[in-house]
């Protein structure tokens, strides 16, 4: 039996009014509920262990209505990734804003990163542990979203540059910034495994932030590290 032909074994997606009248639950609505479950249960179980009866059942539908709506477990998965992508690079976007200092705009970039894996921990175990393990096409869609967060960065560390009056060469902002990019995501997994020490989001980024901006302000003025001479 096809999926779409089974659609009379589907759950409702309707609730009924007083009155006997029925009020049918928008789709966008329905597909945010088995997004929201799929999440959960991808980050738990991860994609292979993952079945969709137990998506379903955790969004309150159907499996064959899960299908319908978002076509496969593949598909599913993608879709996870993608929304999980966006939330966080939106969420950063919101507070990284023009007009401030670069050091304010990445203490507020650090700190929004670390708030929002914090506080969708089911959605960062599926970016940054799931999505990369399982190949194309799910990769590519971290890497998408660690190269827009390093670019970011690196225009945060070319303007910091500019302000302090020297330059950093292009290539040495992006490495630095795709190793503070690196840091942060090494750091949220290690914050969210202990989430119940006590230790504030603004605790974890300031950890961050103490080593970043302090080595930077010793590279504006010129202070490199040196090898010291060998006997």
């Amino acid at each position: 039996m096809s999926v779409v032909s089974s659609v009379e074994s589907v759950r409702p997606t309707s609730k009924r009014r007083a009155g006997g009248k029925v009020q049918r639950m928008p789709r966008e609505v329905r597909e945010r509920q088995m997004l929201d479950a799929a999440v959960e249960v991808f980050a738990k179980r991860g994609y292979n262990a993952a079945s969709m009866d137990e998506i379903a059942e955790l969004a309150g539908a159907s499996k064959p209505l899960v299908y319908l709506y978002l076509h496969s477990k593949e598909d599913l998965f993608s879709a996870c990734i993608r929304r999980e992508a966006d939330a966080l690079t939106a969420a950063l976007r919101a507070v990284i804003v023009p007009g401030v200092p670069a050091d304010r705009r990445l203490w507020n970039g650090l700190l929004a990163f670390f708030a929002h894996t914090a506080e969708h921990p089911a959605g960062w175990a599926v970016l940054s542990c799931q999505a990369r393990t399982h190949g194309e096409p799910f990769a590519l869609v971290v890497a998408e979203l660690r190269q827009e967060l390093a670019g970011l960065v690196t225009r945060l560390i070319e303007e910091t540059a500019e302000a302090a009056g020297c330059a950093v060469p292009p290539t040495e902002a992006a490495g630095l910034a795709h190793a503070l990019v690196g840091a942060a995501e090494s750091l949220a997994g290690w914050a969210n495994a202990d989430a119940d020490d006590g230790r504030s989001e603004s605790e974890t980024a300031a950890m961050l932030m103490n080593v970043v901006w302090v080595g930077l302000e010793s590279l504006m003025s010129g202070r490199r590290w040196t090898q010291a001479a060998r006997p």
